[in-house]
């Protein structure tokens, strides 16, 4: 009981004690922290598989040239590899850009690729026939076709890129809900500890709402079904 702790406990700590109030803007200061990380990393952790993702579909012998530096990417772990990129890039925003994006990029760039490569060859053939490029067949088809698998790639990498956050902020930059966590440990805090993890579990949470409520609009405006 002295470590691990229930919600009335969190929720004592939140909204009952003396210093509820203070406790509660604390975490929303380090969590606001956090969640700008991840808004970094997953931007990049997206931009870098929507971009390798193209190439792959346009030109197979960029697949199986970058393809196995991905799988590297994917199979250490992030701990082993982030002393290296802190040395890289320093202990500011870049690192928590790298951790983020090492995290994101090989599900996401699976799944854009699957998602690019989903498109009708009837209707591929249909801009090839009426004179259409490689390139425009791609534009017209291939790229909205793949919106679904953007969408997944999205909803992929909201819960990674608070992972890399995290881990950015307790290895590196020292600030957000990462640190804040190992600091309460190293204290004792066990209810900031657990009040931390739930302030994290439901903004992911709402993200993933947030990003499914905006699939859902964009394409019932495309005349598609989710």
């Amino acid at each position: 009981s002295y470590i691990g702790k229930g919600p009335l406990d969190v929720w004592n700590y939140l909204a009952a004690e003396e210093d509820a109030a203070a406790n509660r803007a604390a975490i929303y200061a380090q969590l606001a922290r956090s969640m700008a990380d991840a808004g970094i990393g997953s931007s990049c952790g997206l931009a870098a598989p929507l971009v390798i993702a193209c190439l792959f579909t346009l030109f197979r012998g960029v697949e199986h040239a970058l393809m196995p530096l991905a799988m590297l990417l994917r199979s250490v772990p992030l701990v082993a590899m982030a002393p290296i990129i802190i040395l890289l890039f320093g202990r500011e925003a870049a690192t928590v850009a790298a951790m983020g994006g090492v995290v994101v990029l090989f599900p996401a760039l699976v799944t854009i690729v699957l998602g690019l490569r989903s498109a009708s060859p009837a209707m591929v053939d249909v801009v090839t026939v009426f004179g259409g490029s490689r390139f425009s067949a791609f534009r017209k088809v291939a790229l909205p076709s793949s919106l679904p698998a953007f969408f997944t790639a999205l909803r992929i990498s909201i819960p990674g890129a608070l992972t890399g956050a995290l881990l950015a902020e307790w290895l590196a930059t020292g600030d957000g809900v990462g640190y804040a966590i190992v600091s309460s440990v190293s204290r004792a805090r066990y209810d900031a500890v657990w009040a931390s993890v739930v302030a994290v579990t439901l903004a992911s949470l709402l993200l993933y709402a947030v990003v499914s409520v905006a699939e859902s609009m964009v394409m019932r405006r495309m005349g598609k079904e989710v």
